[in-house]
């Protein structure tokens, strides 16, 4: 059960509110449909996260009112992603937010502040390979995580992520980003202790496959304990990783 519900059933004991009033909050709205989007207001009651916005395909006006139906449910934090520069600076206008080039991110509102059992490591082969490992970093401390970024480390020259063993030792779940042969998610998974989510990117020459390579690498890992998320998708990586990272204490 998240926080939410639990800090309503609080004070439905505490007395600070009556039945009636904790069974409005549990029920009222669960979403809200403006015509072409239907807003699920109540995910972050049942998943522990708000609804993401995913930025393309869609235009910046309707990004716009999305957030303000969002703003308008209570929603004080919005995060946003596969944005394009030219729609964050017509949003920016309206909402004020936060946008990251790099990883194509944005959020309204404060990051939240860490609350996680650990650290999340970001680590990723290569240069080209930051704008995945951005996603995937920027969404989990969105999230409230303190994330540690291994960038470059690929293992096309593996003392460079030796160095960093303290930080894969000691991390409570590795995101692993890499294009090419996407051999990178194995060789961390050996080394660690914790949950691996393996990202592979389209990044590499003809037979990468624009990722599908790396992607088949990483599910045939011999290393226990990887799972993995679909092609450049960090995101997604950033998301599980919160969750694996808060088990505990939403429990």
């Amino acid at each position: 059960m998240n926080g939410d519900i639990k800090e309503i059933l609080s004070r439905l004991e505490a007395g600070e509110i009556t039945a009636e009033k904790a069974y409005l909050e549990l029920k009222s709205a669960p979403f809200r449909d403006i015509d072409f989007a239907k807003i699920d207001t109540h995910r972050k009651l049942r998943r522990g996260a708000a609804e993401v916005i995913y930025g393309e395909g869609k235009t910046a006006e309707q990004i716009i009112k999305i957030m303000t139906a969002m703003k308008e449910a209570g929603q004080d934090k919005i995060l946003i992603t596969r944005l394009s520069t030219e729609k964050a600076e017509k949003i920016n206008a309206v909402h004020p937010i936060t946008y990251h080039e790099t990883s194509r991110l944005a959020y309204l509102g404060e990051v939240s502040k860490p609350d996680g059992l650990g650290n999340i490591v970001v680590a990723c082969g290569g240069t080209s390979d930051l704008p995945v490992a951005e996603e995937a970093a920027l969404t989990a401390e969105f999230l409230g995580n303190r994330v540690i970024k291994l960038y470059d480390v690929g293992v096309a020259g593996l003392h460079r992520l030796l160095s960093h063993l303290d930080e894969i030792m000691s991390a409570k779940v590795i995101i692993a980003v890499a294009g090419m042969e996407g051999a990178l998610a194995t060789v961390i998974a050996g080394l660690a202790d914790c949950p691996v989510i393996a990202v592979p990117t389209s990044v590499g020459y003809g037979t990468a496959f624009e990722g599908l390579s790396a992607l088949l690498s990483m599910m045939n890992s011999c290393a226990g304990g990887v799972s993995v998320v679909n092609i450049d998708n960090g995101f997604g990586a950033g998301f599980i990783a919160n969750m694996i990272n808060h088990m505990e204490v939403n429990s």
